[in-house]
């Protein structure tokens, strides 16, 4: 007989042995992958407050200023009483104000200003710029696959032992100058914290978070095998827990009939005819407004296991993905056209993190005539079809498959560099394999 999986006894456990290693196992380091939607803001969190109940003092490190604010925002809703420092960049608005109506969040410029609190958050960059004579015992570094090794090594000096959260298939760390002439050296800065760190401590434990609680069932398998082969993840809601109903029948359009599929599916793929495009291609754009407008016009009511009521699906819990930033403004222009103006509208490395209902997606190579390494980048395409509680509806030019056939790999070989897997030529087929199951096709 087939034992039955259970997601909320499996995260459970997952968690039990992070927070066991974190606190009691004698490494440096703990390695967490999770993917998405998996809870790792609630780990973080979690193992915060134990480190700190432990009477073990806290530094935390995150990537940017709103997840650090977030993460303190959630720090005080789980213990109210637990004295919090945000140590912040000497800014204008350095902050979330919404930490000034918080009594145990103390907030300075100053790390000395925040000595002896029990757990103290920033961002990397500010983190790099502070001195101590004695290091904490503990650090969490959130969104570690975000981070340069380079930026990790800024930081290394002020804890004894970390535990490292992060999602591996997102994107890369950003880098604005080339990096070559590191490539296939153990400490290229411009490498994953994780990877680096690993490169060099291969004995640490290895942790991963085995549910995603955003993606739903008809979403997970295709992200998993896609993106994540050799960490795999399972939804932890069945197939009949979340449902997409609209108020208004279809008008029979190309985009009421995807908007329709991907509401039975969970996918939806409007393929417009095949053509070489401008990178903001007018029909390409025209047709993710329309999918847009219609999805808030026809009264979307979502479903889920977070409420026995249907929710309204309103433009706050719709967003659009696009690959370049002039793409995600031709977007906002061509909604602010029919007059829709609170739908989030932005691209993969601003839309980590970030959940939503529905989303519509620019794919990152329709109309294109050729396949470059930045819209083949695996973690692009992975955070514009994870983003999703309910449904995601893809956009796209035809012959898309043909290109990336027709596309030969030029990157240079390296020796010594860590084979990115899986590689973005196959989880672009992979995606456009599944997707071609729920394809409509439309000629505006």
């Amino acid at each position: 007989m087939t034992a039955v999986f259970d997601p909320g006894a499996a995260a459970a456990q997952a968690t039990d042995a992070i927070l066991a290693d974190t606190l009691h196992g004698t490494h440096r380091g703990v390695v967490v992958d999770s993917p998405p939607g998996a809870g790792k803001s609630t780990l973080v969190v979690r193992a915060a407050l134990e480190l700190a109940e432990a009477g073990r003092p806290l530094m935390v490190v995150a990537q940017t200023n709103a997840q650090v604010d977030d993460l303190v925002l959630r720090l005080a809703e789980k213990n109210p009483d637990l004295p919090v420092g945000r140590l912040h960049s000497s800014d204008a608005d350095p902050y979330d104000k919404a930490l000034d109506g918080l009594p145990n969040v103390r907030k300075s410029a100053k790390a000395a200003d925040l000595t002896g609190l029990p757990v103290t958050l920033s961002t990397a960059a500010k983190w790099a710029h502070v001195k101590v004579d004695e290091p904490w015992r503990h650090a969490i570094v959130d969104e570690a696959y975000q981070m340069r090794s380079d930026a990790l090594l800024a930081v290394a000096g002020l804890f004894e032992r970390a535990l490292f959260v992060g999602d591996p298939g997102q994107l890369d760390p950003f880098a604005i100058v080339g990096s070559d002439q590191w490539a296939g050296l153990s400490y290229d800065p411009s490498g994953s914290a994780v990877t680096t760190l690993l490169a060099h401590n291969p004995e640490l434990p290895q942790h991963r978070l085995p549910v995603s609680w955003r993606l739903p069932a008809s979403a997970a398998p295709l992200v998993s095998d896609a993106f994540y082969p050799y960490t795999p993840f399972r939804s932890g809601t069945g197939h009949d827990d979340r449902r997409l109903t609209f108020a208004v029948p279809s008008d029979g359009s190309g985009p009421d009939r995807v908007i329709d599929e991907a509401a039975e599916s969970g996918w939806g793929l409007l393929e417009l005819p095949a053509r070489h495009t401008p990178r903001t291609d007018p029909e390409a754009v025209s047709a993710v407004a329309a999918v847009v407008r219609r999805l808030l016009d026809r009264g979307g009511a979502a479903t889920s296991e977070r409420s026995p009521d249907p929710a309204p699906l309103t433009a706050e819990r719709v967003a659009v993905g696009t690959a370049h930033r002039d793409q995600a403004a031709a977007v906002r222009a061509a909604l602010a056209d029919l007059g829709v103006h609170d739908v989030t509208v932005d691209t993969a490395n601003r839309l980590q993190g970030r959940e939503y209902d529905v989303t519509v997606v620019l794919h990152p190579l329709s109309g294109r005539p050729d396949a470059t390494a930045f819209h083949l980048e695996t973690g692009r395409l992975c955070v514009l079809a994870s983003r999703h509680r309910h449904a995601c509806i893809m956009i796209c030019r035809a012959g898309v498959s043909d290109l990336l056939d027709d596309y030969p790999s030029t990157e240079p070989v390296q020796l010594g560099t860590v084979v990115k897997f899986p590689d973005g030529w196959e989880a672009n087929h992979a995606v456009l394999a599944r997707l071609a199951e729920h394809r409509v096709p439309w000629r505006p």
